[in-house]
């Protein structure tokens, strides 16, 4: 299996991508990155581009690919809904484009959102509606397959930290209660969800919409 990530740099990207190399069945794991990201792998290639929504001058390294994880994402704090909107829907609708175009029929295609999104893009909460209507038009494109995850409390493992220091420090103060919460099943691990995301690849789901509840059952 070939596998295509966006977003690999942050703490569920990082989780994604050492799942890939640890898995027996991909061969190959391409990682869509701004600037390097200091790993080294005989499995790795890293496809290094300023902004991920202009793909034209790579184009050529997007296809052959089964599968498409795509963890990328930012913070909602301190942004207006068109600035968060910019990232959320209009770089992952744009990647999302070219690789069905560069791909047609073969690419399965994985995204991560959030517990809490609104499908119906309707809500007072202005993420979780930019999540929903990036959910939504993702799920129109004609990929071979796609899911979206909607993970709440990720605990990360192996090293594995946020690359936001809001999120970090919180991390710090909560450890009991997360380890807690993953051990009663209603959160999840960086594990976990990069695990889930190889067996959607893999074998799909019958839903393409998956909570806690579902990462935790199929990413064992």
């Amino acid at each position: 299996m070939r596998v295509l990530i966006f977003g690999a740099s942050g703490m569920v990207g990082q989780g994604v991508l050492r799942e890939c190399l640890l898995a027996p069945d991909v061969e190959h794991v391409a990682a869509v990155v701004r600037q390097p990201l200091g790993t080294s792998h005989a499995k790795l290639e890293e496809i290094v581009v300023p902004d991920p929504a202009q793909l034209d001058s790579v184009e050529d390294r997007l296809t052959g690919y089964d599968a498409c994880f795509f963890p990328l994402g930012t913070t909602s704090v301190g942004k207006s809904e068109a600035e968060y909107a910019r990232i959320t829907y209009d770089l992952t609708l744009a990647a999302a484009t070219t690789l069905v175009r560069l791909n047609p029929g073969r690419l399965t295609f994985v995204y991560v959102s959030g517990a809490g999104t609104d499908s119906t893009e309707r809500g007072r909460t202005m993420w979780a509606r930019v999540k929903g209507r990036t959910e939504n038009a993702l799920l129109r494109l004609p990929f071979r397959s796609a899911f979206m995850l909607r993970p709440g409390i990720i605990q990360a493992r192996h090293g594995i930290h946020s690359r936001t220091p809001q999120y970090r420090v919180l991390y710090v103060i909560l450890w009991p209660i997360v380890v807690l919460a993953v051990g009663l099943g209603v959160a999840t691990t960086t594990e976990r969800v990069g695990r889930a995301m190889l067996r959607l690849a893999r074998d799909g789901y019958p839903h393409p919409i998956l909570g806690t509840k579902e990462i935790n059952e199929i990413g064992r």
